[in-house]
């Protein structure tokens, strides 16, 4: 008989709050962004953005309030490499906005999305947070099948930012979440 001391790939995940001023946080962002922006101008434009581009979108969406007191940034690790990230930001006393959800395609798959969501919702109850929303676009289906799996509910419009398309609110007080 054989018994397998081997880690299922859930256990080499870890979420905690980190800076999201440190070099880990911003090289998340960073890939983040370039993610999120190469699928948009390959579905509008067909092309990837130009460097240009993106140094431009990077610099006009800044995420310095993603700490505390306006909000925070988690960081996920597996096998303690930093590998995800979502941010979450104040909205008023009880309603966070979540942001900057991200998973390296290298780690998806493995549990760290399930992983970020629950961290995101402990992170929000302890900002005193009874609901989150968030908008994304309808082209990250990825996305908005972890959402969705996660509690989250479509919403009438809550901004009219330039590229959210669809918007969710999860309630953190209900009992069936």
């Amino acid at each position: 008989m054989t018994i397998s001391t081997q880690r299922s790939t859930t256990e080499l995940w870890a979420i905690a709050p980190a800076d999201v001023g440190s070099a880990e946080a911003l090289a998340l962002l960073r890939d983040y962004y370039v993610d999120v922006a190469t699928s948009y101008y390959r579905l509008h434009l067909g092309r990837d953005g130009t460097p240009e581009e993106i140094e431009t979108g990077l610099a006009g969406s800044p995420s310095d309030d993603l700490a505390p007191p306006t909000g925070v940034f988690l960081l996920g690790r597996y096998a303690d490499e930093p590998a995800a990230c979502a941010g979450l930001r104040v909205i008023d006393a009880t309603t966070v906005e979540l942001t900057r959800v991200y998973v390296r395609p290298v780690r998806r798959g493995t549990g760290g999305g399930a992983r970020l969501m629950a961290a995101i919702d402990e992170a929000a109850r302890a900002l005193g947070a009874e609901r989150i929303v968030l908008d994304t676009r309808l082209d990250l289906v990825e996305a908005r099948t972890l959402y969705t799996r996660h509690g989250y509910r479509e919403i009438p419009a809550y901004t009219d930012r330039p590229y959210a398309e669809i918007w969710y609110a999860k309630d953190l007080t209900r009992a069936d979440r």
